[in-house]
């Protein structure tokens, strides 16, 4: 199973792509998608989604893990991130990929095996589960790489609940 990571925001989407066969990880690849601030709203999503359906073209993931939106006390904040996380949902939509949302609890228990872990086990967790040499920079790309390690935990854990 091939599985798309992403981090939403509006200025960094990170994103992960691994590959999980029997109960092993293999990192294809990862990155960010950056937008400049002064830039227009919908020219920031027009890159966003250019960016996550180039990637999807590279790489033919089987689905696409995301990370649900964390809501902060400013709502304008949070208004840009969900119309920035919106851009993976139509890429995923319109090269009919499903979609999984996960909330940071639930990544941070998959990879960490403790939901209140702090960023720099999750971080340090994910460097070790996938073999890298060093935690990947951005910080967006290293939670986009647990988001997809995570969505491989679950995603073993549902199939093996289906028998």
């Amino acid at each position: 199973m091939i599985i798309l990571g992403i981090d939403p925001g509006i200025a960094i989407v990170g994103y992960g792509v691994i590959e999980y066969r029997g109960n092993k990880f293999k990192v294809i690849d990862y990155g960010a998608i950056t937008t400049p601030a002064g830039m227009k709203l919908k020219d920031r999503l027009k890159i966003i989604y250019d960016g996550v359906i180039e990637i999807i073209r590279k790489h033919k993931p089987d689905c696409i893990a995301i990370e649900e939106l964390f809501y902060n006390n400013n709502a304008k904040t949070v208004i840009n991130v969900a119309q920035g996380r919106a851009m993976p949902y139509l890429a995923a939509a319109n090269t009919n990929l499903e979609i999984y949302e996960y909330t940071p609890l639930q990544v941070k228990q998959a990879v960490v095996g403790y939901g209140r872990a702090e960023k720099k086990q999750v971080q340090q967790m994910t460097k070790m589960l996938l073999n890298l040499e060093k935690v990947p920079k951005p910080d967006d790309t290293a939670d986009a790489l647990a988001i997809a390690v995570c969505h491989a935990h679950s995603f073993r854990m549902n199939a093996k609940l289906d028998f």
